[in-house]
């Protein structure tokens, strides 16, 4: 569950005129969790809600978390090198990393995307539907996402479900269903700023001091 909640956490004010294309900026983002389980509940509300900084430019991404609970979290994906790093200072497991291959063709099977007829305006941007459904490995999954393709970044999402689900996401409502226990997400950009952006900051080399997770 703690490996699902990250990947989606990989993870919006400002004046201007709807629809303009933005390549290189920040967009502040949050996650909430809830579960109808008390006992899963409680742990959800120790960790609070989950603040997610994202920083783009031309075919690279590059989000952080910080949370007490859980730890700092970074996911770095370049599309052009077509490699996805990512890095965990966690209380638990300490400094590790992984470094993996992009697929040029994600594997969708198990995996239903459609379009959706609902349009919404976030910040300014006309959003557009999709609905998700999947089930992998014992996580059964729905999500209803709202995405802009004024935004031209790199996702989690673009890259892990292929070439039926465009855009940047804005909005995400999402149920998942794992060893019987229900949990809810919610994800929603705050703030987006139009600004630039060090290349430093997408350097696919892990930090002195991470430790390459075992398995990964």
């Amino acid at each position: 569950m703690k490996k699902l909640v990250f990947l989606l956490l990989a993870t919006f004010s400002i004046s201007m005129v709807a629809q303009e294309k933005i390549t290189e900026g920040v967009i502040a983002s949050k996650m909430t969790m809830s579960s109808p389980n008390e006992q899963m509940n409680a742990q959800l509300q120790m960790v609070g809600d989950i603040n997610i900084i994202t920083y783009f430019k031309d075919d690279k991404t590059r989000s952080e978390t910080n949370n007490p609970m859980s730890g700092e979290s970074v996911s770095i994906i370049d599309t052009e090198a077509k490699q996805m790093l990512t890095l965990l200072n966690n209380p638990m497991m300490g400094k590790k990393f992984t470094l993996s291959d992009i697929n040029e063709t994600p594997d969708t099977s198990g995996i239903e995307i459609t379009k959706g007829d609902e349009t919404k305006t976030i910040l300014g941007y006309d959003c557009e539907q999709y609905n998700i459904t999947m089930n992998q490995q014992g996580v059964a999954m729905t999500m209803k996402v709202f995405t802009t393709e004024a935004i031209e970044a790199s996702n989690q999402q673009t890259v892990e479900l292929g070439e039926k689900f465009k855009g940047f996401p804005l909005l995400m409502t999402i149920n998942v269903t794992q060893a019987g226990q229900d949990m809810a997400m919610t994800y929603e950009v705050t703030d987006i700023k139009k600004e630039s952006v060090s290349d430093d900051k997408f350097s696919l080399t892990p930090p002195e001091g991470y430790e390459k997770m075992e398995g990964m």
